[in-house]
């Protein structure tokens, strides 16, 4: 079976009512995102950090996967299908995928900020409040990748990326390193589409096939498009 490899972002999630990233009326807008997510914004004030990520959480936690999601599942009758998202909801895992690598972290787990290896991760359905504390001592802070913090799950997907038969990237801009690098992980013999409403600029080299639509029209087209190429 071949390996379709799938680089999700915030635009997959969109139609859920999940906010994209920084846009106009966005989840950040009224934040400095420094502020809400890097290390400095969590020692400078941790509450309001596990406030923007509680109410984060309780967005995600109403929201249902959409047909994208769903599409995408639907392809791992005919492929081997392995997700990699920039995204921290859970949106694929309820659809029904079964390969799926947050490279930004979770939204619904949590660790000590003492963790710094990443070792001792739990769930979250709840808030997160100050003085919750775990057994380390440390207080718990979201499992989520914050600027100028490193991304432990960088190598295993750029592994996935060289293995990619297909490589398709879904509601990104690509403007966020180093999950933007990935596409040049990509072996270039592999055929490479993008579906975004609007198609970043891209180096002709790398020879990307767009699909212009939104996430969910556009998993529907690249279904008809792998039926026809590779089924």
């Amino acid at each position: 079976m071949q390996k379709l490899v799938v680089l999700t972002g915030a635009g997959i999630s969109a139609e859920s009512g999940i906010k994209t990233f920084r846009d106009s009326g966005g989840l950040w807008e009224g934040y400095d995102v420094y502020e809400v997510a890097s290390p400095r914004g969590w020692a400078k004030n941790p509450a309001l950090v596990l406030d923007f990520y509680n109410m984060r959480r309780k967005n995600v936690a109403e929201a249902t996967p959409n047909a994208a999601h769903i599409g995408l599942v639907a392809l791992e009758n005919d492929f081997d299908v392995q997700i990699i998202t920039q995204n921290v909801d859970d949106l694929h895992e309820r659809a029904g995928s079964k390969n799926v690598l947050h490279l930004h972290g979770e939204i619904f787990k949590m660790r000590s900020e003492l963790d710094v290896y990443h070792e001792q991760i739990v769930t979250v359905k709840g808030d997160i409040h100050p003085g919750d504390t775990a057994p380390d001592g440390g207080q718990y802070r979201p499992h989520i990748v914050w600027f100028e913090e490193a991304v432990p799950m960088l190598e295993p997907a750029v592994e996935l990326v060289r293995q990619a038969d297909i490589f398709v990237i879904i509601g990104t801009s690509l403007q966020v390193y180093p999950a933007a690098g990935l596409i040049h992980d990509v072996p270039r013999s592999t055929p490479r589409y993008i579906i975004d409403t609007n198609i970043p600029a891209l180096p002709a080299d790398l020879r990307v096939k767009p699909i212009q639509a939104a996430a969910s029209e556009g998993v529907a087209l690249l279904t008809n498009l792998l039926k026809e190429d590779f089924i």
